[in-house]
C-alpha cells in the first residue's frame, strides 16, 4: 500500500531524533545554564515570598517574651495598637502596616479598642 505524496523508493523517516556532536556541544551548555538560572531564580523568589525571619526585629530583644498590659481606665475612649511590629511608636500603631502590606502582600492591620457608645 502506498501513501499519497510518498514515493515507494524512499523510506519514511523514523521517529528517532539524531543530534550531531556540534549540536550537542551547543545544546548541553545552553541547557545547563538554563537549569542553573531557573534554579537560582526560583530560589530567590521563594526566599522573598516565604520569609521565615523574626517578626519582632527591634523591641525588647533582651526579654524572652514581649508582653504589654493596659488598664481600661488608662485607654480613654479609644486606643489603636500595632500588630505588624513595624511601628516606630510600638506598641501603638503609627500606620506602618500600610507600607508593610504593600511590600509583602500581607493584610495585617491594627488592633482598635474603644468604649461602646452608650
Amino acid at each position: 500500500m502506498t501513501t499519497p505524496g510518498f514515493p515507494m523508493s524512499q523510506p519514511v523517516a523514523s521517529s528517532g531524533c539524531r543530534l550531531s556532536k556540534e549540536h550537542l556541544m551547543v545544546a548541553v551548555p545552553v541547557a545547563l545554564v538554563a537549569a542553573v538560572g531557573g534554579f537560582l531564580v526560583g530560589h530567590y523568589l521563594s526566599r522573598r515570598s516565604c520569609k521565615k525571619g523574626q517578626v519582632n526585629t527591634s523591641f525588647n530583644k533582651d526579654s524572652p517574651k514581649v508582653v504589654h498590659s493596659f488598664d481600661i481606665e488608662e485607654i480613654g475612649s479609644k486606643a489603636v495598637y500595632c500588630r505588624c511590629w513595624k511601628s516606630k511608636k510600638f506598641p501603638y500603631c503609627d500606620g506602618a502596616h500600610t507600607k508593610h502590606n504593600e511590600e509583602t502582600g500581607d493584610n495585617v492591620g491594627p488592633l482598635i479598642i474603644k468604649k461602646k457608645d452608650a
